[in-house]
């Protein structure tokens, strides 16, 4: 029976087969090791990412290779994303290491252990040539953020978002299994690129695979948070502890967007008239309900969440100009710029938690917008940190999220779809109040707690770095660009 067992290729999976042996390591160790703080454990978290980084760096051979009987692939998207995944990461657990040692229920080797088996999830998602492969990713990653947002045991509020996180996450899974499985009904393969050769070949049932393409969008939009599957997203934020708020609210985004990529551009461009519109649909009514809602806010994580949703609508509009009447000349200007503002808004998304959790401590979260009242006055130089954040969230000039918003709409025009790039714009100048607010509260209000800002060095210095990356990268956007678009370029 093992007569036509081929051994597969390791080298390309070669990051994800250190990271599972090392998480597993880690495991043990923690067992062994009686530290309160959780330091070896903290100290082999960070160097295990460090390691797939030059792993996967020396690993890199800049073409498209293909392993596990086609079931994995490695490529310069999956390169460049995953080397992304480990820097967020790793920006996160540093992020978060003062916030759990305060807390006594959630400072535990398994935070750190199980912060890499959902990253293993993402690096699998992102390398998924196969629909078995994208769910198996996809499961360990969902299991693994359920357990995070429920860690805080004494905390009824993290236990509720977990139990409505799991419930919601289960159905967009199903939703997701029954539109892979039309897709395999008419197709007779659960290879994407297996798909893509089928539906170019034609004498494929149309019907079945337009019904088996909703139930495909409806889960990946659950799992991005648009609109109209978004209503885990502000009480899954608000109610984890902000140390998995900050894990969720980032490094997914990357894995969101490559499995996008992977399902829809590599696997069922020839159905990209079918998709647009509904990513047309899904965008607008994203932009649209996560600015208005954020108005009406006033606790900073659930506006970040109602945020989140805004980000993702728009960055969809990228994946969505891609093809224009079966005409691809736009599609890696609109593909580039799409993953140049998902990058850029996980390095966003990650400095406005980092913010919460410098201005948190023992017993006291930093989550309402009232607590960043006066901070200019308590520490100008984290308000102007704040400050830069905020401005880059919004779209203001020269930041970050500018560049990435203004790429967006510059693919948006190109594809003809101005109607679509006004009322982009409209939302976002909408959505610019409620990032204002939180600059007016920190500069113009009386703060309501003098208490100086007790954060470790090593926090002060990478949020600071965080910080200035955000404006830096704003004045040169074009490092990432480049990265992206050649990225793309050699792997579509």
């Amino acid at each position: 029976m093992f007569d036509n067992f081929v051994v597969p290729d390791l080298l390309p999976a070669a990051p994800e087969l250190f990271l599972a042996a090392m998480a597993l390591v880690i495991l043990m160790v923690d067992l062994l090791v009686k530290d309160s703080r959780r330091t070896v454990t903290f100290v082999l978290a960070q160097l295990t990412l460090i390691g797939c980084a030059l792993i996967q760096f020396s690993t890199s051979t800049g073409e498209i290779t293909y392993t596990f009987s086609n079931m994995f692939v490695d490529d310069l998207m999956s390169d460049l994303l995953k080397l992304f995944l480990y820097m967020t990461v790793l920006i996160v657990l540093f992020y978060s290491r003062g916030y759990i040692i305060e807390r006594e229920a959630m400072n535990k080797g398994e935070y750190y252990v199980l912060a890499l088996f959902a990253t293993l999830g993402m690096m699998v998602m992102i390398s998924a040539n196969h629909f078995l492969t994208i769910y198996m990713g996809l499961e360990l990653l969902s299991l693994s953020l359920y357990a995070m947002v429920a860690m805080n045991r004494e905390s009824v509020v993290s236990t509720e978002a977990a139990m409505k996180y799991f419930v919601l996450g289960a159905l967009a899974s199903g939703l997701l299994l029954y539109g892979m499985s039309m897709i395999y009904g008419a197709t007779g393969t659960l290879e994407i690129t297996g798909v893509a050769e089928r539906l170019y070949g034609g004498g494929v049932n149309k019907s079945v695979l337009v019904f088996g393409l909703v139930f495909l969008v409806s889960g990946l939009a659950f799992k991005l948070g648009v609109v109209p599957f978004h209503m885990w997203i502000p009480d899954v934020y608000h109610g984890a502890p902000t140390s998995v708020t900050l894990f969720i609210g980032s490094a997914p985004k990357l894995a969101a967007f490559a499995i996008v990529m992977r399902l829809l551009v590599n696997g069922l461009i020839t159905m990209a008239q079918d998709w647009q519109m509904m990513l047309i649909i899904l965008a607008v009514l994203s932009m649209a309900i996560g600015n208005l809602a954020a108005i009406a806010q006033t606790n900073l994580k659930r506006m970040l969440a109602y945020s989140a949703i805004s980000h993702m609508g728009f960055m969809l509009l990228g994946i969505t100009t891609g093809v224009v009447s079966g005409d691809a000349r736009y599609a890696l200007n609109a593909y580039s710029s799409a993953m140049f503002y998902v990058i850029a808004y996980v390095l966003t998304s990650t400095a406005s938690f980092g913010m919460i959790l410098l201005m948190s401590r023992a017993g006291f979260e930093a989550d309402n917008l009232d607590d960043f009242k006066g901070l200019n006055k308590r520490s100008p130089w984290f308000a102007g940190v704040m400050l830069m954040i905020m401005f880059s969230m919004a779209g203001v000039p020269f930041f970050i999220g500018f560049f990435a918003k203004f790429s967006v709409l510059q693919a948006v025009v190109a594809a003809g779809y101005m109607w679509l790039a006004i009322v982009a714009v409209l939302f976002s100048l909408i959505g610019a109040f409620y990032y204002l607010r939180v600059v007016k509260l920190m500069y113009f209000d009386a703060p309501l707690d003098e208490t100086p800002i007790q954060a470790g060095m090593d926090m002060r210095i990478l949020l600071s770095a965080n910080g200035l990356a955000i404006g830096l990268l704003g004045v040169f956007p074009q490092v990432i660009m480049s990265l992206c678009a050649y990225a793309l370029l050699r792997s579509l």
